[in-house]
């Protein structure tokens, strides 16, 4: 017997995987189990998928064809409580066993399940030393604090613990009330369908507005004890929201990357020096550490652009060339972490720069606690600070506006970035080979015609020779003057662009949980509108995307404010060097000339 119902009310779909309803219209039902207050079937244009099952009436009648598979039988929603079977339900066996949920398409750029980064693992990053432990769960003191108590009595101190909740509206969601979460009741339900409309959860529950916490966050489910020291503040600057500035700045040397074994030999790596300047006391770390460091802060920090390190190398990881290029990329890692004002203040991020290299045991305590931090997902924009009073707000079109330059600025210069990476590697690679052959082959010329003219023994002509054969020589010096340069001027331009380009890929999932909440509040304005939603509910929920587009603009702005700076350093430091080049190859030439003056 086919299932069918009729829908009592018109729907409009808003969620990819939707199907739109017009009151009176009979539609086919996949199954009579809804989820979560959802039902499947196909609509009478023949459209497939889901509506709410509160919208439509059962119709219990024979029908001559059988219903399609349940496709959607088995489809997770993450954070629902289970729901009782209604009373209608048929015993499993009866029921035709549902189908997997369906993979993410190829190319989607997030994994499958879980939103916390994984650190890539290679030959040269093995976790298999006395400074790791696979616990994640740390049951020490805290080992974080201790080591910089600057930072703690700058915050005020991190013994001050107070608990935040996005709860205290009535549940934006309710479960297990037969209606759909993320739509209204149907009209004519007086109070009792305002009080209890919902804003709509997305149906891609691997989106990045999701898996980072913003959507949870949005929709009041967050609460947490938020410490004064994990307290990040946004302040109106002369530019707009900006981070607060970090009380103690410094900066940290990356030196002396040294090749050390254990296990008696068997197993090499390289360790780095770092030197922060605040405590002027230098320790040792792998790559492997830094690895771990950026893992952690991925994950904590969805709408900050935590700089990515220098890509990993399989073979030739010893080799001095590879050496010096990761110690730079790692040297630009490390200015742009502790030009932050958030990151440089993390525990986690300081605890990497403090704790000594011989002390094990403080190694992992640090590392577990940082591992088992509760501040990350819903709970991280907890721990956010936005300016309050008179003009503080944000005007949510103007907001939509700047994010929206902002995203055409990036793809923009991410284009740029990757042109002008481009035509440097080519230039330095015509500059390394084509260009030093060249000049050789000038100043190979010039020796054999200074040689032909050696056949010449008459005693006027060796002042000639000998200019020309001091020729060939400069020529043959400004070839390797200009396979050298690219080291000089183009190797930091690309060193920079790389840099760069990671941010660049950063900033679509940051845009992304924006634009999430930015939906969120259209919405619920939307419920008001129709008097389906409390305006206080509404009021809640625009306070919430509020905090996150502060937090988004201030990190917009760090970026340009830092951008400006090292674009203007590396570019004056490329001409500086073009100019010594230019100088030298000038130099070269001009004695060459003077050779000739006393021929």
């Amino acid at each position: 017997m086919a299932l069918r119902a009729r829908a009592l009310y018109d729907f409009r779909s808003e969620n990819p995987g939707e199907i739109s309803l017009r009151e009176h219209e009979v539609l086919s039902l996949c199954s009579e189990q809804d989820i979560e207050g959802w039902l499947e079937g196909v609509n009478s244009r023949g459209d497939r998928g889901l509506f709410p099952a509160s919208y439509v009436q059962v119709i219990r009648a024979p029908a001559a064809e059988p219903p399609p598979p349940a496709r959607y039988a088995n489809v997770p929603v993450g954070g629902f409580e289970p729901l009782p079977p209604p009373a209608a339900f048929k015993p499993a066996a009866q029921q035709p066993p549902p189908e997997p949920y369906p993979p993410p398409p190829a190319g989607y750029p997030f994994p499958p399940y879980g939103g916390s980064y994984q650190p890539s693992q290679g030959s040269d990053d093995d976790w298999d030393d006395d400074w790791d432990d696979s616990s994640t769960v740390a049951d020490e003191p805290g080992a974080l604090g201790s080591s910089y108590p600057d930072y703690e009595a700058a915050g005020g101190g991190a013994s001050g613990r107070y608990r935040l909740s996005t709860r205290s509206e009535p549940s934006l969601g309710p479960r297990g009330a037969g209606h759909p979460p993320g739509h209204p009741h149907p009209p004519g339900g007086g109070g009792a369908a305002k009080s209890s409309a919902t804003v709509s959860r997305n149906l891609n529950r691997f989106s990045t507005f999701v898996k980072s916490g913003g959507e949870a966050f949005v929709l009041g489910e967050a609460s947490g004890f938020v410490k004064d020291g994990d307290k990040l503040c946004v302040v109106l600057g002369p530019r707009g929201p900006e981070w607060q500035e970090n009380p103690y700045p410094f900066q940290c040397s990356i030196e002396d990357p040294t090749k050390q074994t254990k296990f008696k030999g068997m197993k090499s790596y390289i360790a780095y020096k770092l030197v922060p300047s605040h405590t002027g006391q230098q320790v040792h770390r792998r790559y492997k550490h830094f690895d771990w460091l950026y893992g952690r802060l991925a994950e904590k920090f969805p709408v900050i652009s935590v700089p990515h390190l220098p890509e990993k190398q399989a073979t030739g990881r010893f080799e001095e060339d590879f050496i010096s290029k990761r110690r730079k990329g790692l040297a630009w890692w490390m200015d742009h972490m502790c030009s932050h004002p958030v990151l440089a203040q993390c525990d986690a991020f300081q605890h990497f720069l403090t704790c000594p290299s011989t002390d094990e045991k403080a190694w992992k305590q640090g590392k577990r606690k940082a591992e088992k931090d509760e501040m990350v997902g819903a709970n991280f924009f907890l721990t956010i600070s936005v300016p309050t009073g008179p003009g503080a707000s944000l005007d949510l079109q103007e907001v939509e506006s700047q994010v929206d330059g902002f995203k055409a600025f990036t793809k923009k210069m991410d284009e740029s970035a990757l042109q002008l990476n481009h035509t440097a590697n080519e230039f330095a690679r015509k500059q390394v080979t084509g260009f030093k052959k060249e000049y050789q082959k000038v100043g190979h010329s010039f020796k054999c015609l200074s040689q032909a003219f050696e056949l010449d023994q008459q005693a006027f002509s060796a002042g000639l020779n000998q200019a020309i054969a001091f020729t060939a020589e400069a020529y043959d010096a400004i070839g390797d003057l200009f396979a050298d340069q690219p080291r000089q001027d183009l190797d930091p331009v690309m060193d920079l662009l790389a840099l760069y380009q990671g941010h660049l890929a950063n900033f679509p999932d940051i845009i992304h949980v924006q634009k999430g909440a930015l939906t969120k509040v259209k919405e619920s304005k939307r419920h008001v509108e129709e008097g389906k939603m409390e305006l206080q509910k509404a009021e809640g929920i625009q306070e919430r995307c509020n905090i996150i587009s502060f937090a988004t603009l201030a990190e917009i702005n760090h970026f340009h404010k830092i951008r400006v700076r090292d674009f203007k350093s590396q570019m004056q430091h490329f001409l500086q060097q073009q100019i010594l080049f230019f100088q030298k190859v000038t130099q070269k030439l001009e004695e060459a000339l003077h050779k000739y003056d006393s021929v």
